[in-house]
């Protein structure tokens, strides 16, 4: 099937549902217009579909490869004259810092330009996705030769970067790190000599650019143990001298690549520091508040990742419905027992609808998820209001989580429902549901797995401010309970929305007094409770659209004078709007009826207090 973007979901998600004028109020975006936001996000897509998606096959077939003579690493060639275009044509930064080359627009059309090229190849998009990342650390953390250095070529792409957190001995126990940096003493004072191995490291080495920055964490001798010790490093593959070319290489050796399950374009590798004692690394940021800076590329990089798995499920439910509509086998059930009935596409099979219906409600709720998000990031960082940024801020702290943990999770279900609609064929490699199902579990691991996501909401977001940022978050979906409560489209959908908001709220007050008991017990369940989380803001979300579509659809149907049921549906069938909008209000009906129930057996697994994965023998 052709690969496409659902823009239609994404207009209605952008211009229909968020507040954009909002965005436009602020003075930094005080030039732009709606018009504007629409331009960039057709034009990303033309360019996602022409240029980057032919690449998504062969990447998966020819792979990175090594070089273990020359410790280089080539991606596959398809990909370098589309990275140059793509950076040409300053699509690394749309959102960035037009002071460094950067486009200047806000978080939101960021999400919409960033879901049309990783839908169209994520292995490709690592390494602009990171360099862009790592560039923002140093605006934010960087010196003003820092910044002078790095920013601008790295914005250009003719730079890339970085994040090398993981070692072999210490992956998501980033504070058990070996990796050192001594002062160096032909540099100075910030200048230091790195040694270690890290491993995992996304676009760790490559030939798209011509020099890579790596943030690497490290710790300073003498630094105290654990996270609190651990500081950040500015350590290029080439040196730079002080006019800005590029020097002797930085004793940074590539020892291999990872062959993996999925993203196989997109090289992982091993990197070794300082082998030869010549390595030479800058302090960015404070001495041992080097974790604080990085938070600043691994909580992008959450939301990033979020993305991934919406882009993945969004391909599969795609793909999974072009094949349902064409796939001719088996008969109408109401014509099971006539051996002459005519066969008819499979879409017609209620399990196949079933399966489809429930991949169309998860990738559109993660799409109003990641896009929510991104609105109040957009309107955190940019509003002069402090109570409202403040606010914002925080939501953005509690949804961060749950958009890498929850949508990614549910991005592996629903490809996998996409496999099942194809039967054999989605099982093959001919077919590229097995594809979308391999590159979306890595987004499950990496960036902090899902369990450690899941601990991060529950120990952490949950609590903040006393819980007071949560109690504000909830304090929204309860005004928009209560004023649709009674709405004749949604009302009894949002009645479930409400007995499952009080189930949340019990669990949420429960868990910390089982956890004086047995500290063990939160955390086992710190996963479900994520997933509790994670559906019942997805069902807020898709009820929020079901009530806009509903009013643009009595709209419809008003002007068409379909004043009785079969006039409804005739305009239902003949007019693609009026298809969206009483689709929208469907599958906020589908996950309200099939999925978000799903919270209380979930509250009666939590009340029961089972401890059998701690007690059994393993």
């Amino acid at each position: 099937m052709a690969f496409r973007v659902d823009k239609r979901d994404i207009q209605f998600v952008m211009k229909e549902v968020l507040d954009l004028d909002k965005i436009l109020s602020f003075d930094s975006f005080k030039d732009y217009s709606i018009e504007d936001f629409d331009m960039v996000v057709d034009q990303a897509i033309r360019f996602a579909t022409e240029k980057i998606a032919p690449l998504n096959k062969t990447s998966d077939e020819i792979g990175a490869k090594y070089d273990p003579v020359t410790q280089k690493v080539s991606v596959p060639p398809d990909q370098i004259p589309v990275y140059k275009e793509y950076c040409e044509n300053g699509w690394l930064a749309p959102t960035g810092n037009p002071e460094f080359g950067g486009g200047g627009f806000p978080g939101i059309v960021g999400i919409a330009v960033g879901e049309a090229f990783v839908s169209a190849c994520m292995n490709f998009m690592m390494t602009p996705g990171l360099t862009r990342s790592a560039a923002h650390v140093i605006e934010i953390y960087g010196t003003d030769e820092q910044k002078a250095t790095y920013i601008e070529k790295m914005i250009s792409g003719e730079w890339a970067g970085t994040m090398c957190l993981t070692e072999p001995g210490a992956g998501s126990a980033v504070g058990d790190l070996t990796c050192s940096a001594k002062p160096d003493p032909d540099g100075d004072e910030n200048t230091y000599l790195i040694s270690g191995t890290k491993s995992f490291i996304s676009s760790g080495d490559q030939d798209f650019t011509d020099n890579i920055i790596h943030l690497v964490l490290a710790r300073v001798e003498g630094a105290p143990k654990g996270m609190q010790g651990v500081s950040l490093f500015i350590v290029p593959k080439f040196r730079i001298n002080p006019d800005g070319s590029l020097g002797e290489q930085n004793d940074v050796v590539c020892g291999g690549i990872e062959e993996k399950m999925g993203i196989h374009g997109s090289p992982t590798c091993t990197l070794n520091f300082g082998e030869a004692g010549k390595c030479r690394g800058v302090l960015i940021g404070e001495i041992n508040r080097g974790i604080k800076a990085m938070f600043v590329m691994m909580n992008e990089a959450r939301i990033g990742v979020g993305l991934q798995g919406l882009s993945q499920m969004a391909l599969a439910y795609t793909e999974a419905l072009d094949f349902a509509r064409e796939r001719i086998q088996g008969v109408d059930i109401m014509d099971m027992k006539n051996v002459d009935a005519p066969r008819v596409p499979i879409i017609k099979h209620p399990d196949i609808r079933r399966m489809i219906m429930k991949m169309k409600a998860y990738a559109e709720a993660g799409r109003a998820l990641i896009y929510k998000t991104a609105y109040f990031s957009d309107i955190a960082e940019h509003s002069a209001d402090k109570a409202e940024k403040d606010k914002f801020k925080g939501f953005v702290e509690l949804l961060t989580p749950v958009c890498k943990a929850y949508i990614t999770d549910v991005a592996c279900e629903a490809a996998g429902d996409g496999i099942m609609v194809l039967g054999g064929y989605g099982y093959c490699h001919e077919y590229p549901l097995e594809q979308y199902y391999r590159d979306a579990k890595i987004a499950c691991i990496y960036e902090g797995t899902n369990g450690i996501q899941a601990l991060d909401l529950l120990g952490r977001k949950v609590g903040m401010k006393g819980g007071m940022v949560l109690m504000s978050f909830l304090m929204e979906i309860n005004q928009f309970i209560m004023a649709n409560k009674q709405n004749p489209a949604i009302g009894k959908y949002v009645e479930v929305l409400e007995q499952c908001r009080d189930k949340f709220a019990g669990i949420t007050a429960v868990l910390p007094k089982m956890g004086k008991e047995n500290p063990y017990y939160p955390v086992l369940n710190a996963v479900p409770f994520m997933h509790i989380f994670g559906e019942f803001v997805s069902a807020y979300l898709l009820l929020e659209q079901a009530k806009v579509a509903s009013e643009k659809l009595d709209a419809i149907l008003a002007d068409k004078g379909a004043d009785d049921d079969d006039k409804k549906k005739a305009v239902i069938e003949d007019s693609s709007e009026a298809a969206f909008y009483f689709n929208k209000v469907k599958t906020a009906a589908f996950f309200c009826a099939n999925i978000l129930p799903g919270i209380f057996a979930k509250e009666y697994s939590f009340k029961f207090g089972d401890l059998s994965p701690i007690e059994a023998v393993l």
